[in-house]
């Protein structure tokens, strides 16, 4: 249906600077349409940003497989991505907590992540942000956190961006962001230290280089609560995280060439040195002639042979003992 009606869906994009395009994936609707829309978008020049929900893990292995399929083809299209776990909310809503109640923190979610870019756009502030910021930030960087964090008393600062950097339901966290937006709202008593101390929070979570474009803006009808915006780009998806590397194990008996074919390898191999080992070439059901040093020289085991018999014919008599007749020859 998307496909078809593919003209009537330019027509509404045309001449929009940013697009939100939000789905539930791993049926036929959102998984099929959402990426073709997201084409469309990003065609159109605008910012396009997908803010999509992953099936609960009890409604099969075969629509979590159609969801992962339909979020890879949308990730293909779309500057940034915000995906949202449906499982996760069995862990944070209490069991005897209605469906429609449940189902309302999900969607709250995906309010925020809209929300809290377009107040950043239209919210006038003393330092204040506008959509090149968010451009800057959100172009091209694949899966992001976006929040909002409220909160009043004491600590109101901290609990506030707390709670925007950390909601239980998106598969990323702030930790390797790249990029930051961040924006503070509060009340005339909004103090300069606040602003830093919520940046502080958020710079020691992220990368120890990361990019912290803030803002603040001031709202009468808050009171005594503060508002913490935060949209982090450039973080890993919790699904990927890298392996870490694993050190070789070096063996200094053998060392294997593997930029070789296995055929040039063999052809590598040293050739055995040969045996001075007299025995080498024994061989018990050989002749024993056969089995003879043939070189002429004396080898090692030699000088144990039982010597040639001694030719003690001579001119002397024969009743000379033969052990004088060799010390007379001398």
């Amino acid at each position: 249906a998307a496909q078809e009606s593919e003209e009537a869906i330019k027509e509404a994009l045309e001449g929009a600077d940013m697009i939100f395009v939000t789905a539930g994936m791993g049926g036929g609707t959102g998984t099929g349409a959402a990426p073709i829309v997201a084409n469309i978008a990003k065609e159109s020049g605008a910012l396009t940003v997908g803010v999509v929900t992953r099936p609960f893990a009890f409604e099969g292995a075969k629509r979590s497989r159609f969801a992962a399929d339909g979020i890879t083809e949308l990730k293909k299209d779309v500057d940034t991505l915000v995906l949202i776990s449906n499982s996760k909310l069995l862990e944070i809503v209490d069991k005897k907590t209605p469906m429609n109640e449940a189902f309302s923190v999900a969607d709250d979610v995906l309010r925020q992540g809209v929300q809290s870019i377009s107040d950043l756009i239209t919210s006038p502030g003393f330092v204040n942000l506008d959509f090149a910021d968010v451009k800057t930030v959100m172009s091209d960087q694949g899966s992001a956190l976006m929040g909002i964090g409220t909160a009043n008393g004491e600590n109101r600062i901290t609990e506030a961006t707390k709670k925007a950097i950390s909601s239980p339901l998106l598969e990323v966290s702030i930790d390797g962001a790249k990029q930051v937006l961040l924006n503070i709202t509060g009340g005339p008593d909004l103090s300069l230290f606040e602003a830093q101390d919520a940046a502080q929070i958020v710079s020691e979570q992220a990368t120890s280089d990361v990019n912290i474009i803030f803002g603040t803006s001031i709202d009468d009808t808050l009171g005594d609560q503060v508002k913490v915006t935060v949209i982090a780009t450039g973080v890993e998806s919790g699904d990927k995280k890298k392996e870490p590397a694993r050190r070789p194990l070096h063996n200094p008996r053998a060392t294997l060439d593997n930029s070789k074919k296995p055929e040039e390898q063999a052809q590598a191999k040293p050739q055995a040195k040969p045996s001075n080992d007299p025995l080498a070439d024994w061989d018990i059901n050989r002749d024993a002639s056969k089995n003879s040093n043939v070189s002429g020289e004396k080898g090692d085991f030699e000088i144990f042979q039982k010597p040639e018999t001694i030719d003690l014919s001579d001119d002397d008599d024969d009743s000379t003992p033969p052990i004088f007749k060799r010390r007379n020859k001398k």
